[in-house]
């Protein structure tokens, strides 16, 4: 089953995760099939704080993708900015 969920990186005590479409049985920062965004919980000036592709996002969902609790929270998030 493919999930879509946050896979961390940046340095120690600075996180940054991209979100992803992983298969469920994968590590949380292992290999991926699709990279559709990012999250930079401490974005600071000219720095973005989140960035989804929206049209990929709902194409997973409707192949079946089931999407962490997380993410949906910063889909919610995008789209409400989108609007």
């Amino acid at each position: 089953m493919v999930t879509i969920r946050l896979a961390r990186a940046g340095a120690k005590k600075r996180p940054f995760y991209h979100i992803v479409a992983a298969d469920k049985r994968s590590s949380r920062d292992g290999r991926f099939i699709e990279r559709l965004g990012s999250y930079n919980p401490n974005a600071r000036g000219a720095e973005q704080k989140l960035v989804i592709d929206l049209g990929k996002v709902e194409q997973w969902r409707k192949n079946g993708a089931q999407v962490s609790e997380r993410v949906a929270y910063l889909i919610k998030q995008a789209a409400a900015k989108a609007a």
